[in-house]
């Protein structure tokens, strides 16, 4: 297993300090569109530069998931 980080980011990044571990980078790009869906269904603040972006334990960027993938 490996730990995988999901930052977000708006022009301002929030880092993930804690990660979560994952069997395959495939798992962690999921639950990244997991919670891409959470945060469009529950979030106030609707800006279109939101995304997250999936980072594995070494720091690379394995996916940038869009929270609102059908705006400008």
């Amino acid at each position: 297993m490996r730990t995988y980080y999901f930052d977000l980011k708006d022009g301002v990044p929030v880092r993930d300090r804690r990660g979560l571990e994952f069997a395959t980078p495939g798992a962690a790009i999921a639950h990244s569109k997991d919670l891409a869906q959470r945060l469009r269904n529950e979030r106030s603040i609707q800006d279109p530069r939101l995304i997250i972006t999936v980072l594995d334990e070494s720091g690379t960027e394995v996916h940038r998931e869009p929270v609102y993938p059908d705006r400008p």
